[in-house]
């Protein structure tokens, strides 16, 4: 697929512009509700949905693989993205959606381009920080007008930052994590999205989830890759291999911490 700068900059300013004008006037101000598997949602997350379907039709006319479709809508979209040649868009309309609840000012877009079941081009914007992280397949990533390039150097895995997100899963790696930790500090953001581009930003230095959606991976993933960061699954070093349409995660900011941090992973599981 030829992508180029004029698309990438078209499609950071349609997801910017659905976040600022349908995700802000309602951040404080809006009503909470659950969905049948118990997270939350709101009328800002459906808004910005049939925002971003809009305005990504005009970019490239491809079906929309979006958080806040029917579970039947997801598979059969899903299933299609299996031929290599198939495009899609895969969006999650407003990730951390319990953050934006609460007020707490940490969420975003997250947009990809799927070939196949591959992230080709990717953007992650956070309005609060106006922030837009954004890559795309063997031409690098940026972070608005500035390229996003990991540096060189990382710390030691005993020196390190982790995002990690466990949830109901990975109950064995939670009791090594409390009894083990190999790292220096912890923290988690709610926002699967804001974490993978935080991690290419080299703001914290690896990150653990044990599992998530395509539209929590895949414009980040993308966006950490082209910055020069690793990534895989629990069993799998070839992260977009996976067939499923979730997967867990083991990623660092640096090849030489990429490798340690899997090989501690993979021995605690």
């Amino acid at each position: 697929m030829d992508m180029t700068a004029h698309f990438a900059t078209r499609a950071v300013d349609a997801v910017r512009r659905v976040a600022i004008e349908e995700i802000l006037p309602r951040y404080r101000s809006v009503e909470v509700t659950r969905k049948h598997d118990g997270t939350l949602v709101t009328e800002a997350d459906f808004a910005a949905q049939r925002a971003l379907v809009r305005e990504l039709a005009a970019l490239k006319d491809v079906p929309v693989l979006a958080e806040e479709m029917t579970a039947h809508e997801q598979a059969a979209i899903w299933a299609r993205a299996a031929s290599p040649g198939e495009c899609s868009w895969c969006v999650d309309p407003l990730d951390g959606t319990r953050n934006f609840s609460e007020a707490v000012p940490y969420f975003a877009v997250s947009v990809a381009l799927m070939e196949g079941r591959r992230a080709v081009f990717g953007v992650v914007y956070d309005p609060i920080a106006d922030e837009a992280f954004h890559a795309t397949r063997g031409a690098g990533a940026w972070l608005n007008a500035a390229p996003l390039v990991l540096p060189a150097h990382a710390p030691p895995l005993a020196g390190a930052t982790a995002e990690v997100s466990l949830r109901r899963e990975g109950a064995r790696l939670r009791g090594e994590l409390k009894h083990h930790m190999p790292f220096a500090r912890r923290k988690a953001s709610g926002s699967a999205a804001l974490s993978w581009c935080h991690l290419a930003a080299a703001r914290v230095d690896l990150y653990l989830d044990a599992g998530q959606m395509a539209w929590d991976f895949a414009a980040g993933a993308l966006i950490l890759e082209e910055a020069g960061g690793r990534c895989a699954t629990f069993d799998n070093d070839l992260f977009w291999a996976p067939d499923e349409l979730r997967r867990s995660v083991i990623a660092a900011r640096s090849p030489r911490l990429f490798e340690d941090w899997k090989d501690w992973v993979r021995n605690a599981l």
